[in-house]
């Protein structure tokens, strides 16, 4: 399977922050951003692998910045890493004052994906060959992040193991 560019799983979305997009603190509500970024990266997944994909997990969002009414937002995403069936894809936030044009870094995102055939199976996915120093830092750096989430899954499995799907009032104590 020939290799794809990160920029040609790419995908750039920019909206404005509404009053309703806001919480008590008049900053952008952190759900609504995760709807967001779940949305630009599952076309990122999708446009790398032309397939059906899923998110597999959130790995993880880091609000590194207030995002407020009067800033907009700009989401970039791309696929950064593969395994053989699913893809890593890194979104970045971008809040830019509108007043005065200041732009800064808001939020970093990473999920996985996993790319399924048309009968819900696991698809095999292309390769990522990354180009920026951007790219090249996320691409080589993924193992340590893909062994974290390994752990990870671990842990919650152990979790799942334990936790009762009875309702409350029926549980033992």
């Amino acid at each position: 399977m020939e290799a794809k560019k990160c920029r040609e799983s790419k995908v750039i979305k920019t909206g404005r922050v509404f009053p309703q997009d806001t919480n008590n603190h008049d900053t952008l509500f952190g759900g609504k951003l995760m709807r967001d970024i779940d949305d630009v990266a599952s076309i990122s997944a999708a446009r790398h692998c032309r397939t059906e994909c899923v998110t597999a997990s959130t790995d993880s969002v880091d609000f590194l910045h207030p995002i407020r009414q009067t800033d907009s937002v700009c989401l970039e995403s791309h696929v950064s890493s593969t395994g053989r069936s699913s893809m890593e894809v890194f979104v970045k936030v971008i809040a830019e004052d509108l007043l005065t044009g200041e732009r800064r870094l808001a939020a970093t995102s990473f999920l996985t994906f996993v790319a399924l055939d048309d009968e819900g199976k696991k698809a095999p996915v292309p390769p990522v060959e990354p180009e920026s120093d951007e790219e090249k830092y996320l691409y080589d750096s993924a193992p340590a992040r893909i062994a974290v989430r390994k752990e990870s899954r671990q842990q919650s499995r152990k979790l799942a193991d334990i936790l009762s799907d009875l309702k409350p009032w029926d549980e033992p104590y």
